[in-house]
């Protein structure tokens, strides 16, 4: 049966790679470097200096393993790894950076953890620089997000003892704050990857119920007075341990009960003496400078201090952490004491203050700590109001001075100012006495407790009323201001290097509750939006060109093709508040602007804004006079482009000149009314965020601060695909003001939390006991092949045994598959969470019976269009395992490594699901157009009525379709339909002989049905009955013979009654398929409005409705209101769905009856891919907002199904990356096919390496961050693709692919030049990313990797997976082999690569596209020395080729040394040249005459093609500055 995986050790790695930009101030000249011990590398080095580098010289001598590196290597010495980290890994003291990051990468590059450190590792032996230098390595390897832990599985036990020694190091030695905070950052990486085992082990011992321990009494039993289950808990630890450890043990001495409180302790050691450095003042006496002196704070104690903080934000927003450390917390009153320390009001400490707010924010996090149980808003205020009223009655009792406060209203008392001053009347004496006596909220002994400030701050972050998360998040503007947006700690510049932390939430393996997750991708994606907005900014504003005129205002000398200059603003409705609310219920304005100084294209695009777009209002006040050199480098961008306030707004109505509705589609104008729009003014009504109104205006009138809303002079608006953010911020925020339900089979499961399984469908109740599979199997020997652990057992309906079985089949479950699919054995977590599985039989023993019951389908009707369209895919075991899994209630994770059928497979399971429950509804998500288009396509060549599908959204224009599937092209449909049906009505009753106006309606024709038709039916078999013994009865008593006279073949044949009755029958059917189809048309002739009618199709009548995920986000709203329902969701793609975006669709539809009704989740995907676009850097590395649902899933150890056969590629080829998965092996047809079997011509190999040493003296280039390009490897890969046109390889079968954009563009500007001018070679199928080309094929690949001095982000082994997995015959790999052949990640794929020459190969002797050699025959080979022969090679190919064609000056240009291509051959529709392409040369001559004169027609003028190629030799320019590299 098919094998269920789990998470093993090797299943899922961290590999979110990408590039960090390094110091660009530092340019080499031509000299070499000797890079001295401690230096920072220079970022434009090239891999030769690297190579010459100390570092370098001593990894090669010592453990390098590639290259001529390969030799033995002496002994491992402790001394050299003790030299290596006291000159090149240590910092400065006082930098605000723990290591030098260069020298680390050059070192973990060179594999000095994998090769020397870990090998040599000994827990017993291993000195403190040793160990810290792994650290360092494995903080490295998180840092580029590379998989950390894998080089330790091979030495397990070792592992666990550096773990060891790594808790334990602390005690060994003081350490350095650079070394503190490397040790901080290691911790944090450690608690980050709980879904290891080894590290989920050794660190939540730290954060174990032990810990409590170190608590202070009171503490200690004001917690265990909470929660009477943990009192018996308690006792049977302490039971345990006094066991274990004898009698006489002390547990507070234990490390992991000290280890946190230790650590926690020295932060605020650090925190409170050494981030504020004391000043020697005139006086002698020690003082701190004020703000402005900058100079005393030790940066790193700063970082420190903020990778503390990150620690414990980490550690208090997941549950097992959360658990039993929230009360140390707040016992050593880390909050209180953060707020009251210099740095939290130092204007160096604001990310820090950022961060202690975040973590106030988790710590009184509302959950229910012990049970998981998120508390509703009413449970935290009850529970806020007995806390307060319990104080208030122990004041009453025990302190008289407080006796107004005990009987003072609560809310008097329960926020800052007035329980601060009521305090004050205690002496500092009685409220120490208060705070750690009476009420127990500190330890007496704590060094801050004699501090009064201190001891306020504890008892108003107690008492004082928080506010919930709704009201925080509703109070929240949806549209990013200009104080975010250039925040650097909450949305930092691409430039981010991964070294400091940031004050965002992270997206890791768990939540706390429903809201938490909510709220932290809330928070996310409006940052992540924030960002583009800024970016669209930063690049709209600076060509107006803004200036101050004579009179002194802002006036713009330039224009932006996105932003425009506004001619008139102002507020025109400001509505009042909703009842419990402060901020108004709407603000509009109105706005009007000229689009006068536009050309049409520009035009048209203002002219398109409609309703609900988003623009934004900007205020621009530039400088009088033009910042100097000096001034420009320290501005900020605001106070560079003058830009003073941002504010969003969406529009509600656009008015042309003469106040005409324009881009109406309410209904309001109808469609014979519409006009142009006149005149160039253009008036907007828009709507503000009425949450930053009411912020603004409260501000002006409190600080008397200028008025915002009377300063906008332009307004921005940006490309519509991008601008969707507010719709998903509404959608998310709606969700938590919902009672949010996640189906409860997946609430936990969704969480992260419990039996990872327990959502799988062996676990779920309600099974379908017998599926249907219709045509899922073509054969009985098909169905055997798929169930190889049982024995087949093959029925009739009637229950007797079938010797002859035929499809389809219907199968009843035997009651072990039902737990055989169980995780991989061997995995741990799997094996734990498996419930009450039955083990699976041995082999030896007899195989269980398993009952299929082979059935003959009922007869579908005379006419062609009855019969059912069959599936062809012979399906393999696995995909049939995800078939079965599919149609089962519950969550199906299927893995579909490329070219395995995941469409086939989902399409069949939809099929599948649609016969088992007809009465269900599907909804099919994806993320792009292109996949929910190509599985739309083949699920209409399926057994599933054209009626039932819909496809929403935009790309329903591009379905490959002559019927339209989008609302309106199935209303329209079902109206065509209902006149054709109504029609076959009118021709029963004709037959019939009776009047033909039964027609007239469906209510009419539902009449005609009941009265005639079927009364006539339930005669006839009442006679039939009566009759069987007479052969032609039923062909003479049929009652609708006549209706049916014009099958193409006659219904009966009167030899069989038999057989005529199964052929009435199925006549009967076809009639009434008619008549219910015209029962569901009835609402189509009820409801009058097209607007009724699609919402109608949508709601009731579509049975599979298909649609993309932002789709779904954007229109959740509509959904809800239309009361839309489904019960079961497919997700394709869904590795590369972000999150929330796959959230999203699972709550399309109301609640019934607080249950939700989702039955099935269906993920398909695969995380060995690219995962979700991120753009800023730091979210997707910082806070890993590029994890899906789907790898978060794969990471917890949830059951999932990986196919594992390919049909894509040849069998080679597959072993580039197949690797990567388990088990992955091939379909007969790559082995048999011919295509397959047969070489590449004019190529030795069908896949290949080919190393690209500089050209002209030049590898890599950047002309901007990011944007890399290289020469020599366009050059290359052009004139290969030149080679290939010129044998005849169609245009339309390859495509080069490249890992940036720079070399995207500098590729396209080479063919422009060399390619696209001559008809007979034409540009390739596609020039683009490899990232773009995800999801996509073609036979033959040619990639450019780019890079010479650092591999960057290809180390992310699922984009060497994409880039390997897309060609299907032929791969051909242009880089530099040195660079990339010893990075670690890579070595599976480079080292095949390598066994093979590392020059391009070519076969000289095949000079057409087919050839008969075998793909393993490599024939006579020539190794191409360069690209400069390689450009001889085609030149050359071109002149045998056509030297016929070429005029004598041609041929004199070409002896020049030009390229001697300007001859336009004739090409066939497909791009191939035509057949005078393929003869021979004899035939050339036959026909010489021919050719000239074609060369005489087609040549219009020589002397332009030679100019065009003159430069051939010259890199094209590329507009590289207006591009940025997409990761």
């Amino acid at each position: 049966m098919t094998r269920v995986y789990g998470t093993g050790a090797y299943d899922f790695k961290r590999h979110h790679v990408a590039e960090y930009p390094v110091d660009l101030s530092h340019q080499l000249g031509d000299k070499p470097v000797e890079a001295k011990p401690g230096a920072a590398l220079p970022s434009s080095i090239t891999l030769s200096e690297i190579q010459r580098d100390q570092l370098t010289v001593i990894a090669s001598a010592n453990w390098s393993r590639v290259g001529d590196a390969k030799d033995k290597k002496p002994a491992f010495d402790p001394e050299l790894v003790k030299r290596i980290y006291e000159t090149e890994l240590r910092v400065k003291e006082g930098q605000r950076k723990t290591v030098p990051l260069q020298r680390v990468m050059i070192l973990e590059v060179s594999q000095y953890l994998e090769n020397y450190l870990f090998p040599n590792f000994d827990a017993e032996s291993a000195t403190f620089e040793h160990v810290m230098s792994m650290i360092l390595m494995v903080n490295e390897k998180f840092r580029e997000n590379v998989a950390a832990w894998v080089c330790f599985y091979d030495r397990k036990d070792a592992f666990k003892g550096f773990l060891g020694r790594v808790l334990r190091l602390k005690s060994e030695r003081e350490l350095s704050i650079a070394e503190k905070t490397n040790y901080l950052v290691f911790m944090i990486n450690a608690f980050q990857s709980l879904e290891d085992e080894i590290v989920s082990e050794t660190v939540l011992r730290l954060a174990s119920f032990q810990s409590w321990h170190s608590l202070s009494y009171g503490r200690f039993q004001m917690e265990l007075g909470l929660n009477s289950d943990l009192i018996k808990k308690w006792r049977r630890m302490v039971k345990r341990e006094a066991a274990k450890h004898g009698e006489s043990f002390d547990p507070s001495t234990a490390l992991e009960v000290q280890f946190l409180r230790n650590l926690i302790e020295e932060f605020l050691e650090i925190l409170d003496s050494k981030v504020l450095l004391p000043n020697h003042g005139v006086n002698g006496e020690d003082q701190l400078l004020d703000v402005n002196g900058m100079e005393h704070v030790d940066d790193a104690c700063v970082l420190y201090c903020e990778r503390f903080v990150e620690l414990l934000i980490d550690l208090l927003s997941q549950l097992p952490t959360r658990r039993y450390l929230r009360p140390l917390v707040a016992d050593v009153a880390v909050v209180p004491k953060c707020h009251l320390s210099a740095l939290y009001r130092h204007e160096k400490g604001k990310l820090f203050t950022q961060l202690v707010d975040l973590l106030q924010f988790y710590e009184g996090f509302e959950i229910n700590d012990n049970v998981g149980k998120q508390l509703t808003d009413d449970e935290v205020l009850q529970s806020h109001y007995d806390r307060v009223q319990s104080f208030q009655l122990l004041a009453f009792k025990k302190i008289p001075k407080l006796k107004e406060l005990a009987l003072a209203n609560i809310g008097s008392i329960d926020n800052r100012n007035d329980l601060t001053k009521r305090l004050s009347v205690l002496s500092p004496e009685e409220l120490k006495d208060l705070v750690c006596s009476k009420l127990k909220l500190i330890s007496k002994n704590d060094p801050w407790s004699s501090r009064v400030d201190f001891l306020t701050e504890v008892m108003v972050s107690f008492f004082k009323r928080q506010q919930s998360q709704k009201e925080k998040i509703n109070a929240l503007p949806l549209y990013p201001n200009e104080l975010i947006m250039w925040d650097e700690s909450l949305v930092p510049s691409i430039n981010y290097s991964g070294e400091g932390c940031l004050a965002l939430p992270k997206l890791n393996l768990q939540f706390l509750t429903l809201h938490d997750y909510l709220l932290r991708n809330f928070d996310l994606f409006r940052l992540e939006s924030t960002y583009e907005i800024r970016e669209d900014i930063q690049e709209a504003v600076p060509h107006l060109n803004a200036c101050i005129n004579n009179e002194g205002e802002t006036a713009f000398r330039g224009w932006s093709r996105m932003a425009v200059p506004i001619k008139e603003y102002k507020i025109s409705e400001v509505k009042q508040p909703n009842i419990g609310e402060v901020k108004p219920a709407a603000v509009t304005a109105e706005i009007t602007f000229s689009i006068s100084s536009y050309k049409a294209q520009v035009r048209s695009e203002w002219n398109a804004l409609k309703e609900h777009d988003v623009l934004f209002l900007l205020s621009i006040r530039p400088s009088f006079e033009p910042l100097s050199a000096e001034e420009g480098a320290k501005a900020s961008v605001p106070q560079k482009l003058g830009l003073q306030y941002v504010r969003g707004c969406e529009i509600i109505e656009v008015h042309d000149e003469e106040g005409t509705l324009m881009n109406d589609f309410t209904g309001r104008i109808k469609r014979d009314e519409w006009k142009p729009p006149k005149g160039e003014l253009r008036t907007l009504t828009v709507a503000l965020d009425t949450a930053q109104y009411y912020m603004d205006v409260s501000n002006t009138a409190a600080k008397g601060a200028e008025d915002v809303y009377g300063t906008f002079n332009i307004l921005m608006r940006r490309k519509p695909k991008e601008n969707n953010f507010k719709a998903i911020l509404e959608s998310i925020r709606d969700l938590m003001n919902e009672y949010c339900i996640v189906p409860d089979w997946l609430h936990k499961t969704f969480l992260g939390y419990g039996n990872p399984s327990a959502a799988q469908w062996t676990n779920m109740p309600d099974l379908l006991e017998t599926v249907d599979f219709k045509d899922t199997f073509l054969d009985a020997e098909h169905l055997r092949e798929c169930f190889p652990d049982y024995q087949v057992f093959f029925v009739s309906p009637d229950g007797t045994e079938n010797m002859d079985p035929k499809p389809p089949f219907r199968v009843r479950l035997p009651k072990t598959i039902k737990s055989s699919t169980n995780a991989l054995p061997g995995n741990k977590k799997a094996k734990m969470s498996s419930m009450s599985d039955i083990p699976i039989e041995d082999s030896d023993k007899e195989k269980e019976k398993f009952v299929v019951e082979a059935y003959t389908p009922p007869d579908p009707g005379p006419y062609p269009q009855d019969q059912p369209r069959q599936n062809s895919v012979r399906f393999t075991p696995t995909q049939v395992g995800a078939i079965l899994s599919g149609i089962q209630p519950g969550l199906t994770m299927v893995v579909g490594p490329p070219g395995t059928g995941k469409t086939d497979t989902a399409v069949q399971i939809l099929n599948v699901l649609y016969h088992n429950c007809p009465s269900q509804r599907t909804l099919i998500i994806t993320h792009s157009n292109q996949a929910l288009n190509d599985l739309f396509e083949k699920i209409m060549q399926r057994d599933v009525p054209a009626r039932y599908l819909l496809r929403l959204g935009q790309g329903e224009q591009e379905l490959a379709t002559d019927l339209d599937f989008s609302r309106q092209g199935r209303v329209n449909a079902m109206l065509v339909r209902r006149l054709e049906l109504l029609s076959e009505v009118e021709r029963l009753a004709r037959s019939l002989q009776l009047p033909e106006d039964v027609g007239y309606t469906c209510e009419t024709a539902g009449y005609f049905w009941l009265l005639h038709v079927y009364s006539r039916w339930e005669q006839f078999l009442a006679a039939c009955n009566e009759n069987k013994n007479k052969q032609s009865f039923v062909k003479d008593r049929f009652p609708f013979k006549e209706f049916f006279s014009d099958s193409p073949k006659p219904v009966f044949t009167g030899e069989s009654f038999e057989k005529d009755m199964r052929a009435a029958k199925g006549c009967f059917r076809h009639l009434k398929t008619v008549f219910q189809e015209l029962e569901e048309c009835r609402a189509f002739e009820l409801l009058k409005s097209t607007a009724d009618r699609a919402n109608y199709l949508m709601t009731k009548q579509a049975k599979i409705v298909a649609m993309t995920c932002t789709h779904a986000a954007l229109k959740r709203k509509d959904f809800l209101q239309l009361g839309f329902k489904y019960d079961n969701l497919l997700m394709e793609e869904s590795a590369q769905i972000l999150e929330i975006e796959t959230f999203i669709p699972m709550l399309l539809q109301r609640q019934e009856d607080g249950y939700a009704r989702l039955k099935r989740c269906i993920l398909i995907g695969d995380h060995h891919q690219l995962p979700p676009v991120v753009k800023n850097m730091a979210f997707q590395k910082y806070s890993h907002m590029d994890q899906s649902l789907f790898t978060r899933f794969v990471r917890l150890g949830i059951p999932y199904i990986e196919l594992n056969a390919q049909g894509r590629a040849r069998p080679r080829i597959a072993q580039l990356y197949n690797w990567r998965y388990r088990e992955l092996g091939d379909l007969p047809c790559v082995n048999q096919d011919a295509i397959f079997n047969k070489a590449n011509s004019g190529f030795s190999f069908e896949y290949q390496l080919v190393d690209v040493p500089d050209y002209h003296d030049r590898g890599e280039s950047a002309p901007s961050p990011w944007f890399y390009q290289n020469e020599g490897e366009a050059e290359y890969v052009v004139s290969v693709y030149i080679y290939m046109r010129l044998l005849g390889y169609p245009a339309n079968k390859i495509s080069i692919l490249t890992t940036y954009n720079g070399q995207k563009l500098l590729i396209r500007d080479v063919i422009n030049r060399r390619c696209a001018p001559y008809d007979f070679i034409g540009p390739p199928s596609k020039v683009t990313t490899v990232d773009k080309f995800q999801g996509q094929q073609n036979d033959f690949i040619l990639l450019s990797l780019v890079r010479t001095r650092f591999v960057g982000h290809l180390r992310d082994v699922r984009r060497l997976i994409v880039a390997m997995s897309r060609a299907r015959l032929g791969l051909y790999v242009f880089c530099r082999r040195s660079l990339f052949e010893q990075c670690y990640e890579l070595q599976p794929t480079f080292q095949l690569l390598l066994q093979r020459p590392d020059r391009l190969a070519l076969n000289f002797n095949e000079t057409t596209p087919h050839t008969e050699r075998h793909v393993e025959e490599t024939g006579p080979v020539h190794l191409v020395s360069s690209v400069d022969e390689m450009i001889s090679i085609y030149q050359q190919l071109y002149a045998v080729k056509f030297h016929q064609y070429v005029a004598p000056s041609i041929q004199q240009a070409s002896m020049s040394g030009q390229d001697p291509m300007d001859a336009d051959i004739p090409v066939s529709a497909d791009g191939v040249p035509d057949d005078t392409l393929h003869v021979s040369n004899s035939e050339l001559e036959d026909n010489g005459r021919k050719v000239d004169s074609s060369v005489e027609n087609h040549s219009n003028g020589v002397t332009e093609m030679e100019t065009s190629m003159d430069n051939a030799h010259v890199v094209p320019e590329s507009n590289s500055d207006q591009v940025r590299m997409e990761e």
